[in-house]
């Protein structure tokens, strides 16, 4: 059965990219290097002075915005008494409680607000690259950027990153959301001045009517999930923060240690910028597996058919309808899945109820909190060794079998701090 039929049927399926190159660090691809990603983690840096004024809960890491690296043997061992045989490190990226957003929408959302906000205010004579950003949190400032809107349509977890940030700056922040949109982030996004226009359809639905709004205001600025350069190379600095966590754990990356990412993946921005990110750092030793969902395997359809978003799941007779809100577009971004052509090792689908299961093993063994989309993830890492997966003829073809007590695991947690209780 091909992959493209087992979708059909909502089958859990392993796709492995064979088009996958071993390309080696600071490549580039199709235009695009790794200053690109430089460039992004020193806006980021800029801005930090900003960022722990108007947001306090940064402000006791001087506006850094980071998550931890947890070791989760715990759930490595509650896997492997199930048969996964997962050999190595195992840990959890916690981006579910990255501060402002709760999500890894932090990381570009926020950089893509930033960008604009600075842009504006330079062509504007008010800032300048050597200027300390705090001054940025002022009255004069917020009457600047209000006569500005910034939109987005969402899911849920990207309207809350830039509808925050952009809304504390002083925007008039818009926030187009798909039908599948959890209300409380709705509410959340309201009680912080945002507009919530609600829509019945999907997530490209809202985003369509966002960008036609926003098209039709010169002083309106869209952030296009399906295709911005500012939010994938935002989603990238992750790969530099991550690097510099595991150095302090003395943990290599090299020919003889090899680090598989999973990542759970909506239209693929954010697992696409990730994936960039650790591929300039580390070249052909990461091994970066996206995560979606059985009835929205967007980017896996795309990639596995060479359409990309030229398709969509409901094509396939798919619904897009998944407990991952976080996760539930129908069509992937063309710009990151031209980009993941060569980087990205291969994808993987999970089905809503084992979603479930590793929402409430994480919460019983580590006492972490996280949504459903967030878990997608761990299916990877519980198949990666085990016999007779798909994932083993990928280890066998890279040289990888004898190397995987070696391996370090990250389960990238996608999203879930700031659900309500």
């Amino acid at each position: 059965m091909s992959a493209v039929d087992a979708m059909r049927e909502r089958k859990e399926i392993v796709w492995l990219n064979p088009d996958l190159k071993a390309v080696r660090p600071r490549f580039e691809m199709k235009g695009y290097k790794f200053v690109h990603m430089k460039a992004a983690q020193s806006r980021l840096m800029r801005f930090l002075p900003y960022i722990a004024s108007a947001f306090p809960e940064t402000a006791p890491k001087k506006g850094v915005i980071e998550s931890e690296l947890i070791p989760i043997p715990a759930v490595q061992e509650r896997l492997n008494s199930c048969g996964a045989n997962i050999r190595g490190k195992v840990f959890l990226k916690d981006d579910a409680h990255l501060p402002i957003a709760g999500s890894v929408k932090a990381r570009g959302g926020i950089h893509e607000v930033l960008k604009i906000a600075e842009t504006l205010a330079q062509r504007a004579g008010m800032l300048w690259p050597t200027d300390n950003y705090g001054r940025i949190d002022s009255d004069e400032f917020r009457q600047f950027y209000s006569q500005y809107r910034i939109q987005v349509g969402s899911t849920g977890n990207l309207g809350i990153s830039i509808g925050r940030t952009a809304a504390r700056l002083g925007f008039r922040a818009v926030v187009h959301m798909s039908g599948d949109a959890k209300e409380w982030k709705k509410q959340l996004l309201r009680s912080e001045g945002v507009l919530v226009k609600e829509y019945a359809g999907d997530y490209s639905e809202a985003v369509a009517n966002g960008r036609k709004e926003s098209e039709a205001d010169p002083n309106s600025f869209f952030i296009d999930d399906e295709n911005s350069e500012d939010l994938f190379f935002g989603y990238s600095t992750a790969a530099m923060r991550v690097s510099v966590q595991l150095a302090k754990r003395d943990i290599p990356v090299d020919a003889k240690h090899p680090l598989f990412v999973y990542l759970p993946c909506g239209v693929g921005g954010a697992p696409g910028g990730i994936t960039f990110g650790f591929k300039q750092l580390f070249g052909p030793y990461v091994h970066c597996f996206f995560a979606e969902p059985v009835e929205s395997p967007c980017v896996t359809l795309g990639m596995a058919t060479g359409e990309h978003e030229k398709i969509c799941v409901q094509d396939i007779g798919l619904t897009g309808r998944t407990l991952a809100d976080g996760l539930a577009c129908g069509r992937p971004s063309g710009f990151v899945c031209s980009m993941m052509e060569e980087l990205m090792s291969g994808a993987f689908t999970v089905c809503d109820e084992r979603l479930t299961e590793y929402q409430q093993m994480v919460r019983e063994l580590e006492n972490i909190r996280l949504e459903p989309s967030a878990c997608a993830g761990f299916k990877g890492l519980e198949d990666i060794c085990r016999e007779g997966s798909a994932f083993a003829e990928y280890l066998k073809a890279n040289g990888l079998t004898e190397l995987m007590e070696n391996a370090v695991h990250i389960v990238w947690a996608t999203g879930g701090g700031l659900m309500p209780d």
